[in-house]
C-alpha cells in the first residue's frame, strides 16, 4: 500500500497536518492497514473558503462525510449551505444515541463524541417539500441561467439576452415566467414587430422557439419556483443566538424529474451571494461555506458561457469569504478550469468495475500530490468511511496525501421525523417573510392591461400589493393614474447611479451625463452633469432578525464585458431603476 518504510509516511503525516490555528477534524491516518490516532487529518479553518471536492462512488460515504463537516463548521459558527437530496441531512436536527458499534469506532478513532443537534433552517425550492419556499424573479435569475434550464443553444441565448435587455429599457418587470412569456409575445405580435426590429439581433422564429420552451416550464410545474417574494441569499450568513452558524438545508425531493433547474438554482444563490457580498481578503474562517452536490449536473452540456461565469464565480468568490465544495464521483466531473480552483480534496473509495472505471480511477490519481501510497490500490480497496485526502494547510501548501477513516457525525446519520421537520419549518422566522407568494404588478399587467390577481395576505415586510394593472408600456416621464410621472426617468437614474459610483464605490463615476433625446430627430443638447449631494443622507439600512443586508444592492462590474452596465435599486418609492447584470446576467434586484 505504501512505497517507502511506514514510519517514515506516518511521521510525514504527523508532521504535514500538525497545525496551530482552528480546524475542522476530519479523522485519524491508516498507513499500512494500520489505523494511527496520534496521527489526527484535519482542514485549517481559515482555508475552507479555497473551495474544495467531495468524490467517491455511490454508497461510500460521501453524504456522512459532509453531515459530519457542517456540524463541525457551525460550532465553530460558520453557517452552511447544503442540498439535501434523499432527505438523510435533517438528521442534523436530532441528537444522535451511541450504540455498540459507535463506541468502538469513537474509541480507535479517539474522538471525543456527544450526541447534539444543531441549528438547521430547512428551505425547499417554490415550496416543493418541507421548507420555506425559496423563489427568485425572472430577472434576477438572468438569461444565462434561464437559458440552462430551458437548454438552449448559443444563439438562442444570446436572443433571450436581447429580450431581457428589451425588457430593462421599457420598464417591464421580469419576475414569473407569465411576465416574460407575455414579453415574448408582445415582439411577436403585429403591435410589437418594431420594437423587434430595433432589436436587431432576434428573429421572430427564435423569439418562436423560446415561447415554446417556456410553455414547456410552465407544463412541468416550474412556474412555481419564480415569483416573489424573493428570497434574500443574505438568510444563509446567519448565526443561532448562541453563535453557532445556522446550517440551511434545501429539500430536493423532485431532484431526478428536475435536475436542471436545481443544480442551476444552486447557482443562481453563488452568484447572488458574488454580488452583495464586500470583499473580505483572508479571514480566520470563512463567512459561509456551500456544499454542491450532484455537482455533475452542473456541467453536463452546458455553454461556454455558463461553465466561464462558474469558473470566475469559483475564482473570485473566495476573497468573499465564501467557501464552495462540488459533490460528485470523480473529478472528471468538473471541467479543468473549476478543478483548478479546489484546493482542498476528500476521494471516498472508487470501483474499477469497467473500462471507463478504470480510466476515471487513473485520472482521479493523477490530480493528487505525489505520494507514498499506491493509490490506484487504495481508492478501490478504502472502505465505507474511509477517504483520501489531501487539504490546503495554515501556508498556503498541500498537505501530504493520507488515507484518513473519518469522524462520525454527532447529530443522526438519517432523517429526522417528519414531526420534527414540520414543527422547524412551522416556528421558522423566514416563514412569514416568505411563505405566502405574492403577484405585484409587473409585464404581464403592464401588457394585457389586466388587474393584478389576488394572492391573499403578503408575507410579513412587503409592500401592498398595487391596484389595477397598467393598459400599455409607460414611457420616461409617462402620466400614471395617479397624476404621477413613470418611476424610470432616465435622469433621475443617471444621476442616482452616478451617485452610487461616488459614494457607495467610493471612486469617481464613469457615466455620462443623461441626454434628454431631440423630439424633432435633431442631435440632443448637451446637458450639464447633475452636481453630487454635498451633504449625502443615505438612508438607514433596515435591520431584520438575522442580520440580513439592506436592499440597496450590492454592485458589481459586469465579469463577462466589464464596467458598470446599470445598477439595481428597490426602495418602494417612485424611483427610478436601472439594472447590474452579473457574471451570469442576473440582477441583484428585489422588492420588500
Amino acid at each position: 500500500m505504501a512505497t517507502k518504510p511506514a514510519a517514515d509516511l506516518l511521521a510525514t503525516i504527523k508532521q504535514g497536518y500538525a497545525l496551530a490555528g482552528p480546524a475542522i477534524e476530519l479523522g485519524a491516518a491508516v498507513v499500512d492497514g494500520e489505523l494511527h490516532k496520534d496521527a489526527p487529518v484535519r482542514l485549517p479553518l481559515a482555508m475552507m473558503n479555497r473551495h474544495g471536492l467531495v468524490a467517491g462512488a455511490t454508497g461510500t460515504g460521501k453524504t456522512v462525510t459532509l453531515h459530519m463537516i457542517a456540524e463541525q463548521l457551525s460550532a465553530a459558527g460558520v453557517p452552511v449551505f447544503l442540498a439535501d437530496i434523499k432527505g438523510d441531512l435533517t438528521g442534523l436536527a436530532t441528537a444522535a444515541t451511541q450504540s455498540q458499534k459507535l463506541a468502538v469506532r469513537m474509541d480507535s478513532l479517539g474522538q471525543q463524541w456527544q450526541p447534539k443537534n444543531f441549528p438547521v433552517e430547512f428551505l425547499s425550492l417554490g415550496g416543493d417539500g418541507n421548507g420555506v419556499p425559496v423563489r427568485a424573479t425572472i430577472t434576477s435569475f438572468g438569461p444565462i441561467l434561464l437559458s440552462r434550464v430551458m437548454e438552449l443553444n448559443d444563439t438562442q441565448e444570446s436572443s433571450l439576452q436581447l429580450i431581457f435587455h428589451f425588457a430593462d429599457q421599457k420598464n417591464l418587470e421580469l419576475v414569473d415566467l407569465k411576465d416574460l412569456r407575455a414579453v415574448i409575445q408582445f415582439l411577436t405580435s403585429e403591435e410589437g414587430k418594431p420594437e423587434l426590429q430595433n432589436l436587431g439581433g432576434l428573429s421572430k422564429a427564435t423569439a418562436g422557439v423560446i415561447l415554446r420552451e417556456l410553455v414547456n416550464l410552465e407544463a412541468q410545474g416550474m412556474e412555481r419556483f419564480f415569483g416573489e417574494p424573493e428570497f434574500d441569499t443574505a438568510e444563509l450568513l446567519r448565526t443561532a443566538p448562541d453563535g453557532r452558524g445556522v446550517i440551511s438545508c434545501l429539500e430536493l425531493p423532485t431532484l431526478q424529474s428536475k435536475p436542471m433547474l436545481f443544480s442551476t438554482f444552486l447557482m443562481w444563490l453563488l452568484a447572488d451571494l458574488f454580488e452583495d457580498l464586500p470583499e473580505a481578503g483572508d479571514l480566520d474562517k470563512p463567512k459561509l461555506v456551500f456544499f454542491l452536490d450532484e455537482a455533475h449536473l452542473l456541467f453536463n452540456d452546458a455553454s461556454k458561457a455558463f461553465l466561464d461565469a462558474i469558473t470566475t464565480t469559483v475564482r473570485l468568490i473566495r476573497s468573499k469569504g465564501v467557501g464552495i465544495f462540488f459533490v460528485t464521483q470523480t473529478p472528471k466531473d468538473v471541467p479543468a478550469a473549476v478543478l483548478g480552483q479546489l484546493a482542498n480534496r476528500i476521494q471516498h473509495a472508487l470501483h474499477a468495475f469497467t473500462p471507463e472505471d478504470a480510466k476515471a480511477l487513473k485520472a482521479t490519481v493523477s490530480t493528487f500530490p505525489v505520494s507514498a501510497y499506491d493509490l490506484e490500490e487504495v481508492l478501490t480497496s478504502a472502505g465505507i468511511g474511509e477517504a483520501v485526502v489531501t487539504v490546503m494547510n495554515e501556508r498556503g501548501a498541500p498537505t501530504p496525501v493520507a488515507l484518513t477513516r473519518l469522524r462520525a457525525p454527532e447529530s443522526v446519520m438519517g432523517p429526522s421525523s417528519e414531526d420534527l421537520v414540520r414543527s422547524i419549518v412551522a416556528s421558522s422566522a423566514l416563514l412569514p417573510k416568505y411563505g405566502t407568494a405574492v403577484d405585484n404588478l409587473t409585464a404581464y399587467e403592464k401588457l394585457s392591461g389586466k388587474a393584478v390577481a389576488p394572492t391573499g395576505d403578503a408575507a410579513a415586510g412587503l409592500p401592498p400589493v398595487p391596484s389595477p394593472g397598467i393598459p400599455q408600456v409607460p414611457g420616461p416621464g409617462t402620466p400614471t393614474s395617479t397624476g404621477t410621472t413613470s418611476s424610470l426617468d432616465p435622469a433621475a437614474v443617471d444621476a442616482e447611479a452616478r451617485r452610487i459610483e461616488e459614494e457607495v464605490l467610493g471612486r469617481p463615476s464613469s457615466r455620462q451625463p443623461w441626454q434628454e433625446p431631440d423630439q424633432g430627430g435633431l442631435p440632443p443638447a448637451p446637458v450639464p452633469p447633475t452636481p453630487a449631494p454635498t451633504t449625502p443622507a443615505p438612508a438607514p439600512a433596515p435591520t431584520r432578525p438575522g442580520g440580513v443586508m439592506d436592499d440597496l444592492a450590492g454592485v458589481l462590474g459586469g465579469a463577462l464585458g466589464g464596467g458598470l452596465k446599470s445598477m439595481a435599486r428597490s426602495v418602494g418609492t417612485q424611483l427610478g431603476r436601472e439594472l447590474i447584470r452579473g457574471v451570469f446576467g442576473t440582477s441583484s434586484r428585489r422588492r420588500r
